[in-house]
């Protein structure tokens, strides 16, 4: 099979989360990516556990080549350069005006490959007030409003994974993609800029709505009440969650699976709107009732009565989980150096098809002699050592 990026060559100056999971998910669809890293240690993302290949840098680079190169330098510039007349995109993750600094602002890359897509990953955008300041997740999520509407005001505690990081590499791959398929079409090259305060903005246009809409304020319990979104705790110490939306017929059916036919006819709970304005009673009063089974029994209850239902399932339960295990999303392979990984394939299936399976991620630096080989860069620098003393 021809995947749908055979063929298409990106240069990543990528670090951390952005720019790798957009490089990531280019590769997933059969693009050939090459990494560019420091010399002195490459992808800060490497060392998180000690080593040079932790697990938050393979969950991030996996289908990707890595070269080290030193951009500070009149060689490592040349090498970029080689490497970019070739390439088909450009993904970098630098603050604003770094790219510029070393000699590769928007005009020089235009006129050294007109055809090359550029895309600019920043935390606030390119100019503006926040323009230099340091970006990472936490500051996105709360200046973009995500924060206000997960976090409880009185006692707030960040949660959960990563979340304007991820969605901002997902932007930009989304970018990246719309600018090659104008190219198909004009023949030329683009700038695509995604920065993490948009994106996250983006992400949760429920919110904006309703205020914009309606001058309603959203806060951590505006969506899970209007979604009759709720997770409860069973005999056994187990959870799940059940999600009832406005559709009469699931709330109906959660209601006889309760076996309190009488919630349908309490006026907090006759409506949607109701079930709204009451969610905090009516989640009281589900969860009493709920605590008097263990989880397997109310499962067996619910997925008789089709109400949309799962367990609240650990990391460690999500791979056993028999759906996951059928759609075989994990696989494992074996790495030459590190031995035994566990890896993802790629979420989307394009004709059945998932493209590449065993493309571990990169070694510092492991692609580098072949590299300089085939693009004619460089020899890699001798490194010398300091006399002792």
């Amino acid at each position: 099979m021809k995947d749908a990026l055979q063929g298409v060559l990106v240069i990543e100056l990528g670090t951390v989360l952005t720019a790798p999971l957009c490089g990531m998910m280019l590769a997933d669809l059969g693009a050939r990516v090459i990494k560019v890293e420091h010399p002195e240690g490459g992808d800060p993302f490497r060392r998180h556990a000690g080593s040079l290949y932790s697990p938050h840098f393979t969950a991030y680079n996996r289908g990707k080549e890595s070269i080290q190169l030193d951009l500070q330098s009149a060689e490592g510039k040349a090498d970029l350069r080689k490497l970019l007349e070739k390439a088909d995109v450009l993904i970098e993750n630098y603050r604003p005006g770094v790219l510029k600094r070393l000699g590769f602002g928007d005009d020089v890359l235009q006129e050294l490959n007109p055809r090359l897509v550029r895309c600019s990953i920043t935390g606030f955008g390119a100019d503006g007030p926040y323009a230099n300041r340091p970006c990472y997740d936490a500051v996105a999520v709360a200046l973009g409003g995500l924060a206000s509407q997960m976090l409880d005001p009185n006692e707030p505690q960040v949660y959960g994974p990563t979340i304007a990081d991820n969605i901002t590499g997902m932007y930009a791959a989304y970018g990246v993609l719309g600018a090659l398929v104008r190219r198909n079409v004009t023949g030329k090259g683009a700038r695509v800029e995604v920065n993490m305060l948009e994106t996250s903005i983006a992400f949760s246009p429920e919110g904006f709505a309703q205020y914009t809409g309606l001058g309603m304020v959203p806060n951590s319990q505006t969506r899970v009440a209007i979604s009759q979104s709720y997770a409860f705790t069973c005999a056994d110490g187990k959870l799940f969650s059940v999600h009832l939306s406005s559709v009469d017929k699931f709330w109906q059916a959660f209601a006889g699976v309760l076996e309190r036919p009488d919630l349908l006819q309490d006026p907090r709970f006759a409506t949607p709107q109701s079930r709204t304005k009451h969610y905090q009673e009516l989640r009281a009063e589900v969860a009493a009732i709920v605590r008097t089974r263990t989880r397997a029994e109310w499962f067996e209850r619910l997925e008789a009565s089709d109400v949309p239902f799962a367990p609240v399932n650990t990391v460690p339960e999500v791979m056993e989980d028999p759906q996951v295990r059928h759609l075989q999303i994990f696989h494992e392979t074996t790495h030459p150096q590190v031995g035994k990984l566990t890896l993802m394939h790629r979420p989307v299936r394009i004709d059945g098809e998932r493209g590449p399976d065993d493309r571990p991620p990169p070694m510092l630096g492991e692609h580098g002699e072949a590299l300089r080989r085939e693009f004619g860069l460089n020899p890699a620098p001798v490194k010398t050592q300091t006399p002792s003393a």
